[in-house]
């Protein structure tokens, strides 16, 4: 019998991204606990988190938040308040209490790393948690009409795609997820809002020269739907492209995703598999995802 490469113990898997699409992806990868690392955007600047950062400065945590929730395999009265959202008319309608908790043990600690160690041992989480830097950054965009563009929901809000992304300021990288992709068997790329949490870490100096030295498969996970935004815009091919230019020019040699495109055919090795989950049609399965990480390394 062929084994599995995700069940050999020695493989390590990295994934990189945000929100709601990185935390379907660690979920689905959860079962192999420590072996797997998420290496989170920390630009948010909308919602709760957005307006934490406005009146304390600091990293956005409501990615990092966000993956933690969805590893939790246990439920627990503190994975009901780490979830838990204000509801009413002053000023804590609207926030998280995982953000506010996040951003108090921020201030307690040496490093913001140290404050998600503590969460990740309180909820019993074994994936490994790091954002992309320990050092408060926005995401900012160039129009094409040459006109800067600061903030993650700003650029959302872009009628067309930008000409370039880049961070402001330029950030080091968390030394702990520069040795995680130089560690990594597989590096997967997405799902998730393509600029604003795709993006992101390739942009931080540190993280984009070890991608391009990584000798891991890089798989991109293509989303289920057209993006609403900017993003939605750019065709596949255009992604590939950018990704590619922010890891110096480290080649993609996955592309994952519920149907293949022909004019990618002659560069890219494509994945076509069923994903979406039977209950939304926008959300990846997490049993079929992990099914289909597998069989891209068993073809690699």
């Amino acid at each position: 019998m062929t084994l599995s490469p995700l069940s050999d113990r020695t493989t390590r898997i990295v994934a990189i991204g945000g929100g709601h699409g990185l935390g379907r992806v660690l979920s689905a990868l959860s079962e192999h606990g420590s072996r797997v690392t998420g290496i989170v955007t920390t630009t948010d600047n909308g919602g709760s988190t957005g307006r934490i950062r406005a009146c304390q400065g600091g990293i956005a945590w409501g990615d990092m938040r966000n993956c933690l929730n969805q590893l939790i395999t246990e439920p627990s009265v503190g994975s009901m308040l780490f979830e838990y959202r204000f509801k009413g008319k002053g000023e804590l309608n609207g926030h998280n209490l995982g953000n506010l908790i996040l951003t108090a043990l921020d201030n307690l600690s040496v490093r913001p790393l140290e404050a998600i160690q503590l969460i990740r041992d309180l909820l019993n989480v074994k994936t490994h948690i790091l954002p992309m830097s320990e050092h408060p950054s926005d995401l900012a965009a160039l129009t094409a009409d040459g006109e800067t563009v600061a903030g993650e929901t700003h650029i959302d809000e872009l009628p067309q795609p930008p000409s370039r992304l880049f961070l402001s300021p330029t950030v080091p990288a968390t030394r702990e997820a520069v040795e995680a992709i130089e560690l990594a068997d597989v590096i997967l790329l997405g799902p998730g809002s393509f600029l604003t949490s795709v993006m992101p870490p390739l942009l931080v100096p540190e993280l984009s020269r070890a991608l391009k030295q990584s000798q891991a498969k890089i798989v991109f996970i293509r989303n289920l739907g057209k993006e609403l935004g900017p993003a939605g815009a750019m065709p596949l091919a255009t992604m590939l492209t950018w990704c590619e230019r922010a890891m110096g020019g480290r080649e993609i040699n996955w592309v994952l995703g519920e149907t293949a495109e022909a004019s990618l055919a002659e560069r890219y090795q494509q994945k076509e598999a069923q994903l979406a989950s039977s209950n939304h049609s926008w959300r990846h399965d997490r049993d079929k995802l992990r099914q289909a990480i597998d069989e891209v390394l068993l073809n690699s």
